[in-house]
């Protein structure tokens, strides 16, 4: 579902991603990890093609995100590091109007509105205005925004800044559940528990090179220490050379 043949993104001589090749089938939770300043947010920006790779090429459901971008980001919900919501609108209205931008019909659109606001505890405030949520319920309601229109591919950045331990499980179970029911999930996060908890594969990037992919017996395969956490091989594998 999701391919990134070559992808680099260059600033002047800074290569922030270079030379990016992954493969995210159907119904998998794939986490990607890094560093600060690895270039996973920058990966994540040029697959929803708010950035331009500098050469390479990002496919999502087979479509090329430069080449067909309607087509491709229509397969696609994403969930930014940071709600941007319009926040003068009510979690309903704010629900409506993305429905409409992906054109969802209207009686299916009034269903899953109820549905997602139901599943994300959101219901009883759909009627107030943004302005008044708490980051975590914004981040909630995004979430909402996100799958409004059921999209085959979830791409998700840090998605429990600001979450409460609550809100935090009902993400990680709904990021499960969509996998089961065949929807790819991308998720990008620093939370290495949260990844180990999930993920079905995950891919480390440092200094924009991906280092390690595979499932938890594959990346503990390529570090010293067999035996420990994530974590443990998450660092062994990100340590930087002495000087």
């Amino acid at each position: 579902m999701i391919t990134l043949a070559n992808v680099t993104k260059r600033y002047g001589a800074l290569a922030a991603v270079d030379s990016l090749n992954l493969e995210v089938p159907r119904g998998e939770v794939f986490g990607f990890l890094g560093p600060n300043g690895a270039g996973k947010t920058t990966t994540i920006r040029m697959m929803m093609g708010i950035l331009k790779p500098s050469s390479g090429q990002v496919f999502l459901g087979g479509h090329d995100v430069e080449q067909e971008p309607e087509k491709a980001k229509a397969l696609a919900g994403f969930i930014p590091d940071r709600p941007f919501v319009y926040e003068k609108l009510t979690g309903y209205e704010f629900l409506k109007f993305v429905g409409r931008l992906h054109r969802v019909e209207p009686d299916r659109l009034l269903h899953r509105i109820a549905e997602l606001l139901e599943h994300l505890e959101l219901t009883r405030w759909k009627d107030e205005l943004v302005e008044s949520y708490s980051h975590g319920m914004k981040q909630r309601l995004v979430v909402c925004g996100a799958l409004i229109h059921e999209p085959r591919i979830l791409v998700v950045d840090e998605p429990m800044v600001g979450m409460d331990p609550k809100g935090s499980r009902t993400l990680k179970d709904l990021f499960r559940s969509l996998a089961v029911k065949g929807t790819t999930v991308f998720l990008s996060t620093h939370s290495i528990s949260v990844a180990e908890e999930v993920c079905h594969r995950i891919a480390i990037i440092q200094r924009g090179r991906l280092i390690a992919c595979g499932t938890m017996a594959d990346l503990h395969s390529q570090a010293k220490n067999k035996n420990g956490n994530l974590e443990s091989v998450f660092l062994e594998l990100t340590q930087e050379p002495r000087e």
